[in-house]
């Protein structure tokens, strides 16, 4: 097999954090894979990295100032204040407030967008970031485990370099976070090979595909329990090679997560470990810079195994190494057999029955074969560095503190033209019709997207969204996208029609339009339409017009007393 130049990113903090002790993700795989890696000496044949952090501006480029500030400022103690009693940010019990969960996903980022980097300026053939791959986590909130989307920010990267990008998902749960970030785009393709039906996190429905100029560029493949290697291969390969052929892909985007392999805690497939592996194999045989990114897995051992294995694929060495696992720190955990594999289990595939696995691997080739030819890009030249950075200016704070109204004004200006999205109730778009099976699973699919529902990873159970709090201002949206209480009053306030408000900017509650601010603040304040001259002046009783008149004539007589005075 070819040599490849392969960049390896570790952070050696990553396996110091925790979700808690009873929690099923755990990042101390990635500290385990790494002494798995380091002891199969496969270090010295890679470059070895470690990435700057993502700086909360950075992880703005995909989510919401307000989200940031809170996963920033956000600890276990304050996680109930700071979401309103669990309505924003964090609704659920998946996703808790751990200690450092902001620097844990700054690690987690800064991976995947120093990888895409040094992929696009041409470093390395095969960039590795196995703390990365959480594609669950949404614009403004976090989900399945997942706070920050490193993988939409990579792919963010990438895309000021090259025209398009290729994201293949091999996790057990749909790539829904990557997929709605891309939904309405013809220059990210998502492939996601997942299982599907009651199970989290609930969407990538064969017909989901995209929408507007996206439509047709988001390819879902649902898998039902006990896949196998054989039957996973004989829809990933066509797949793949159809979607190469049609949209050209300049780089790929591999997420690896293991929780399809066999025995996973939270997973229902039967891939070994070497099925798994085959699908890095395939994508690093089609010559295309290629980024691996971590994800799911919750039987630790076996999500190092996997990843190991695959990290010698990207080496070109998998047949050289040896299965019995050289020792290491963590060599007593992978017994009685303390070898590199996963065997699979005698779980029956249920992808046969009925031919479901035939019919949709024709009719997603049949989807791709209706696409145009791939889409082109008019591309320029993009500055690595800002030109203060590049004459070695001091940045802007450097030069004092930013007042309030500073940061108002920047606010608005990042997000003036970030208008939310219609719900997809709204759109006209005709869709070919279909039984009412696939009925169904849209709609369920349009139920989670819409936010009406959410789905526990741990459970694949519905609950619905806690409202907001009593005696909590539910006007004020906050960014997380969630309809709250009054929102008729608040949509008509805004000038808007009914249930389409505008975006709130941290809590900043202030309206840019002078008199609506005053006529809030008025409202807010209890103050009666005849009341507005009490509260003018003073709180005093306001002058009739002959009193006015004769208080103007007083004042008049003064001034007139003090000219003469003058004299």
């Amino acid at each position: 097999m070819a040599k490849r130049r392969v960049a390896y990113y570790y952070d050696p903090d990553v396996g110091s954090y925790t979700y808690g002790l009873t929690h099923a993700m755990k990042p101390q795989r990635m500290r385990i894979t790494h002494e798995l890696v380091s002891a199969y000496e496969m270090l010295p044949k890679m470059h070895v990295l470690r990435a700057k952090r993502a700086s909360a501006d950075t992880m703005t480029r995909f989510h919401t100032d307000e989200y940031i500030e809170f996963l920033a400022k956000v600890t276990p103690e304050s996680a109930r204040r700071l979401t309103y009693q669990g309505t924003r940010f964090l609704v659920g019990d998946d996703n808790p407030a751990f200690e450092g969960v902001f620097e844990f996903s700054s690690i987690s980022a800064g991976g995947s967008i120093a990888a895409a980097k040094r992929l696009m300026e041409g470093q390395a053939d095969i960039a590795i970031n196995w703390a990365g791959g959480l594609h669950h986590a949404k614009k403004r909130e976090a989900s399945g485990f997942c706070y920050i989307n490193d993988i939409v920010l990579g792919i963010l990267e990438m895309l000021r370099y090259v025209p398009r990008v290729l994201y293949i998902d091999i996790d057990c749960h749909h790539g829904d976070g990557v997929e709605e970030a891309f939904y309405t785009s013809d220059r990210v393709m998502t492939a996601s090979f997942h299982k599907f039906g009651e199970f989290f996190p609930g969407t990538g429905h064969i017909d989901d595909r995209g929408r507007g100029p996206g439509r047709g560029y988001a390819v879902n493949v649902p898998l039902r329990d006990g896949v196998t290697d054989e039957s996973y291969k004989s829809i990933f390969e066509p797949v793949i090679d159809k979607i190469i052929d049609v949209f050209r892909p300049s780089a790929i985007v591999l997420q690896c997560g293991a929780d399809s392999l066999s025995g996973d805690k939270l997973g229902g497939l039967n891939l070994t470990m070497h099925g798994h592996a085959h699908c890095v194999q395939y994508v690093r045989s089609k010559n295309i810079p290629l980024m691996l990114l971590g994800g799911g897995g919750y039987t630790v051992k076996n999500v190092a195994r996997a990843w190991t294995y695959e990290t010698a694929c990207a080496l070109g060495i998998e047949k050289d190494i040896d299965p019995n696992l050289p020792w290491n720190e963590y060599f007593e955990w992978f017994g009685p057999r303390y070898r590199l594999e996963v065997l699979e289990s005698n779980l029956e595939d249920l992808n046969f029955r009925g031919g479901t696995l035939d019919k949709n691997r024709e009719t997603i080739l049949q989807f791709l074969s209706e696409l145009r030819p791939a889409p082109s890009v008019q591309m320029q030249d993009v500055p690595r560095e800002g030109l203060g950075e590049q004459l070695g200016l001091p940045g802007v704070r450097a030069h004092g503190p930013i007042d309030d109204m500073d940061e108002r004004l920047a606010q608005h200006a990042r997000f003036v033209y970030d208008a939310q999205g219609h719900s997809d109730e709204s759109q006209t778009e005709s869709e070919p019709e279909s039984d009412s099976s696939s009925r169904r699973g849209r709609r369920t699919s349009r139920r989670i997207r819409n936010g009406k529902k959410r789905m526990s990873i741990v459970t694949s159970q519905y609950f619905d969204v806690p409202s907001t709090p009593p005696g909590h201002d539910e006007d004020d949206d906050e960014g997380c996208g969630h309809e709250h209480g009054h929102e008729a009053w608040a949509s008509a306030r805004a000038g808007l029609p009914s249930g389409k408000r505008k975006r709130r900017f941290f809590q900043n509650i202030a309206e840019w339009d002078p008199v609506k601010r005053v006529m809030t603040e008025r409202e807010r304040a209890g103050v009666r339409a005849g009341e507005v001259g009490y509260m003018a002046n003073g709180g005093r009783r306001r002058a009739s017009g002959r009193e006015k008149a004769s208080e103007d004539r007083e004042d008049f007589d003064i001034v007139a007393d003090v000219e003469e005075d003058d004299d």
